[in-house]
């Protein structure tokens, strides 16, 4: 009856919100991985600064401090976005203890809420849409809004890098670097033989490893 009943009305609510609930623990473990990743390459960059401000070269080593600056906030940026999906699946399970006394799913506007500040991040972008349409369908919530995605956080980076960059470099050169606050500006050259196209590419790879996991 319980396979017949399903094929003519789809699955039954707490179906439904099992099977959300799934799909949430597969998105957070992705973020896991993602955040482990950014902190290799992290890493293996902060290194790198180090290195080649000991060298005096202060104009790579802000460049690639300045890919550690970008590194951090999408760190940031994927940890809050695995709580917010926690919490979505905090408030499907009060929708399951409302499914046994209702026999229906309610509507939330606390996980529309959250649904529409997760279609901003890529990784889950497309995840998330699908899910925020079959919630909609099943009545938990409204339509979502279009055009979410904010296309100035470039700009607001670019105005908040400068001062993280400093900090960094300040960090991880005990002071040496970092309170000179212009490019190029810094430890004197140490090295006049240093091997300038092997620093670059080796500056140039870590940033390529940075911003393939950012992107």
């Amino acid at each position: 009856m319980q396979t017949i009943n399903r094929l003519l009305y789809g699955p039954t609510p707490e179906e439904r919100v099992r099977a959300w609930q799934t799909r949430l623990r597969s998105e957070s473990r992705q973020l896991d991985r993602e955040m482990k990743q950014l902190d290799v390459a992290t890493s293996k960059a902060r290194q790198s600064v180090k290195q080649l401000a000991s060298k005096g070269d202060a104009k790579s080593a802000r460049i690639l401090a300045r890919e550690v600056v970008r590194s951090n906030k999408q760190k940031d940026r994927l940890s809050v976005s695995k709580a917010r999906l926690g919490s979505i699946s905090t408030q499907l399970s009060q929708q399951m203890a409302m499914i046994k006394v209702t026999g229906s799913i309610q509507k939330s506007t606390e996980i529309m809420k959250l649904s529409n500040a997760l279609i901003k991040l890529p990784q889950i972008s497309q995840t998330m849409r699908e899910m925020s349409m079959e919630m909609t369908k099943a009545g938990i919530m409204e339509e979502m809004l279009e055009d979410t995605f904010n296309m100035d956080e470039d700009e607001e980076l670019e105005e908040e890098a400068d001062a993280e960059v400093d900090k960094i470099l300040f960090e991880l050169t005990d002071g040496k670097l970092g309170e000179a606050g212009s490019v190029g500006i810094g430890l004197p050259i140490l090295d006049k033989d240093l091997k300038e196209e092997e620093t670059e590419r080796n500056m140039e790879n870590y940033r390529q490893q940075l911003n393939g996991l950012l992107s």
